[in-house]
């Protein structure tokens, strides 16, 4: 990595982010010999290292990290790297792509310029440059419920991002909020130390780790689900707000069962809607949304199922999940004291903050408006964010496909723009 220096203040291209997208598009731009900066608030890749949890491994196999020019070299394809060894994996990609870095800068405002440009405002100055691309992704501002004011001081509450590892919270119940893939994960690890755990169970769905003698994954793989692009997707954009689903590649891979914890304790509710004289009150929709859960479960391997059967595919016998517990009753409330919490994870992700994008592409919601990550305003792009293209877009297998595409894009404007001022001299 190269740490650049802020003496010049116009280059061709400034991509904002400094995680695996903007490397990644840094990567395509030094191929194509196209002079960029890159600027991170913070450290390059610095997600990874400060925001997981200690006991962290990836839920996809090793073999989908495919960073541009960097895939795994590894000897456990069909293994999950766990948080030292991902570190290890960027790394190695950070000093592969030596990308022109600045870090530590915050940039405070992007608009476009009179020149036809974009004006960049920063903590450390101004920048000028002809595009940008917004590499910064879409998990920025944690969200956490006004409710969580009124809690008692004595309850530890920490988001997800925070958390790190059992012993680090106090003596006591844990209530963990949300059940998509971090809240499932961080139930699970504080279950198999022994705390006592209070899980309000959301509409995250499943998936089976292995299914038919392989993992899941690999099958979808095979069935070309990871390259169906977004508007191909039953549900086109909408798919963008579904929930991960949850599954584990600790110790080697395995489903996530969250009737198999309350069978060995962990207390099950359905979603926490408000807080009321020291009094949690949850929807009564715990059954509602295991059944939903494993419906997608068995949706997925029944998908399999039929692909094989298509395909004249020699696998072991199928199989369909039964529920191995079931709650007896929907338990609408919870005694703050009783109940001996000490402390709460908020588990139910983030939203994004372009605040400082001055750009006229927001929908309501805040997300902008793109065709696989081209916005509306010309020369301005984006990369990184989940389904951007793909369902890998957001992640290391498929982020470099929709990098190369952006750079395409962007070397392709360069050009025409030089061309127009070639024309405009004679």
């Amino acid at each position: 990595m190269s740490q650049t220096s802020c003496n010049s203040t116009h280059t061709s291209v400034i991509v904002v982010g400094g995680g695996q997208a903007g490397l990644s598009v840094s990567y395509y731009l030094k191929q194509a010999g196209i002079d960029h900066l890159v600027l991170e608030k913070n450290t390059v890749t610095h997600t990874w290292r400060t925001q997981r949890w200690d006991a962290f491994c990836l839920v996809t196999p090793n073999w989908q990290c495919a960073l541009p020019g960097y895939p795994y070299t590894g000897d456990d394809p069909h293994g999950f790297m766990k948080k030292d060894e991902i570190i290890a994996y960027l790394d190695g990609f950070i000093s592969s792509v030596d990308a022109p870095v600045i870090e530590h800068i915050e940039v405070q405002r992007v608009a476009r310029n009179s020149e036809g440009g974009f004006s960049v405002s920063t903590s450390q100055g101004e920048f000028t440059a002809d595009q940008v691309v917004v590499a910064s992704g879409g998990y920025h501002t944690p969200i956490v419920p006004r409710m969580a004011e009124r809690l008692p001081r004595s309850i530890k509450q920490i988001q997800s991002s925070e958390y790190r590892n059992p012993q680090a919270l106090p003596a006591g119940a844990v209530l963990v909020v949300g059940s998509g893939q971090s809240g499932a994960q961080i139930a699970e690890d504080l279950h198999l130390a022994g705390r006592k755990v209070i899980l309000a169970v959301g509409e995250a769905p499943r998936c089976a780790r292995f299914y038919r003698g392989r993992d899941v994954v690999d099958w979808l793989a095979d069935m070309k689900y990871y390259d169906m692009p977004v508007d191909q997707h039953p549900l086109r954009e909408g798919v963008r707000d579904n929930t991960n689903h949850y599954v584990t590649g600790r110790d080697g891979g395995r489903d996530i069962d969250l009737r198999k914890f309350a069978a060995e304790g962990m207390e099950l509710y359905g979603r926490l809607q408000d807080l009321q004289d020291g009094v949690l009150h949850f929807a009564p929709n715990l059954t509602e949304n295991l059944d939903s859960a494993d419906k997608t479960f068995n949706g997925i391997n029944a998908g399999i199922d039929a692909y094989i059967e298509k395909n004249g595919i020699d696998a072991p016998p199928g199989s369909r999940y039964e529920p191995l517990w079931s709650p007896a009753e929907e338990r609408a409330t919870l005694d703050l004291r009783a109940s001996a919490i000490g402390s709460i994870v908020w588990c139910i992700g983030f939203t994004p903050d372009f605040s400082w994008l001055d750009a006229p592409i927001f929908n309501g919601r805040g997300y902008p408006a793109h065709t696989r990550g081209l916005t509306p305003l010309d020369g301005l792009y984006f990369v990184g964010l989940p389904w951007l293209h793909t369902w890998g877009s957001g992640r290391f297998s498929g982020v470099a496909r929709d990098a190369a595409f952006v750079v395409e894009k962007i070397g392709a404007c360069r050009e025409a723009k030089m061309l127009t001022r070639d024309e405009a001299t004679v």
